[in-house]
């Protein structure tokens, strides 16, 4: 199915890659001759249901309006029939793989992709950069040749599940009588302890090295996601000897760095622009 619609100066083009009302992606071209280079865009809230692609609609429609091709794209989630583990994973993994059945009538340049997540769509991001490191059997292997990114970019990234997971359940103890959920959990389908073998698959972490250019993006007044997880991810992928930049911006708060009117917005565009560089 596709429908076109005209946002601004853009063109927003509904694609589906599967046949769950859930697999689909929305792509935006800009103006001009192509190929086009193109940013696999990934929204977060949790890997909850509650939240969708709208929440990446502004950074999807500005990219595009500086000259990216935009694939942002939509996936089961938790509490969606066939989300969390492992469906979510082979929703990505299939939305991006999708590019290269659209990429000759779209024009768009399948050397020059990266991947950029926020949120719980950092973890989903670099999951797809490292997805060529899973074993052969693996439920989330959905590709003998996968299309992986030139570059990746997490926007305040759930990049380290075991961490984030810990964190959760300290918060669960020094608050007394209220239930706190943990996505983490709920995504994976159990704790580290109950389930390691998923998080050696999921966790971003766990898939070192990347072996592509990494951008970690943090505001440090970041309560969702805190900034220390990407401090802690960037010693671990350089130790793996992988080749990751940290920027974290002061006085900057979880959903400030997805705004494009924000005054942190214009720098993270050039990190986008600069792993598309030849």
């Amino acid at each position: 199915m596709i429908v076109d619609n005209r946002i601004g100066k853009t063109k927003k083009i509904r694609l589906t890659y599967g046949e769950d009302q859930w697999q689909y992606g929305e792509l935006r071209i800009p103006d001009g001759p192509g190929p086009h280079p193109v940013v696999v865009v990934i929204h977060g809230g949790f890997w909850k249901s509650i939240f969708a692609v709208d929440l990446m609609d502004a950074v999807a429609e500005d990219l595009t309006k500086r000259g990216l091709a935009t694939w942002n794209i939509e996936y089961r989630r938790v509490g969606n029939i066939g989300g969390a583990y492992p469906g979510t994973l082979n929703d990505v993994a299939n939305a991006t793989d999708f590019l290269v059945t659209i990429a000759e009538q779209y024009s768009l340049d399948l050397t020059k992709v990266v991947a950029m997540g926020h949120s719980a769509g950092g973890q989903l991001a670099f999951w797809l950069a490292g997805r060529n490191r899973l074993q052969e059997d693996s439920i989330l292997k959905t590709s003998s040749d996968p299309l992986l990114p030139k570059g990746v970019v997490s926007l305040g990234g759930i990049i380290h599940l075991e961490l984030m997971n810990n964190l959760i359940n300290y918060k669960q103890q020094m608050v007394k009588n209220m239930k706190i959920d943990n996505p983490v959990t709920d995504f994976v389908g159990g704790t580290p302890n109950e389930v390691p073998e998923r998080y050696a698959e999921v966790s971003p972490v766990r898939l070192l090295p990347l072996n592509i250019p990494q951008i970690l993006i943090h505001g440090d007044l970041d309560v969702n996601v805190p900034v220390k997880l990407s401090a802690i991810y960037k010693e671990l992928a350089e130790k793996a000897g992988d080749q990751v930049k940290m920027i974290t911006f002061p006085n900057v708060e979880h959903f400030e760095i997805i705004d494009p009117d924000s005054k942190v917005w214009d720098s993270i565009v050039n990190e986008v622009r600069n792993l598309l560089k030849d």
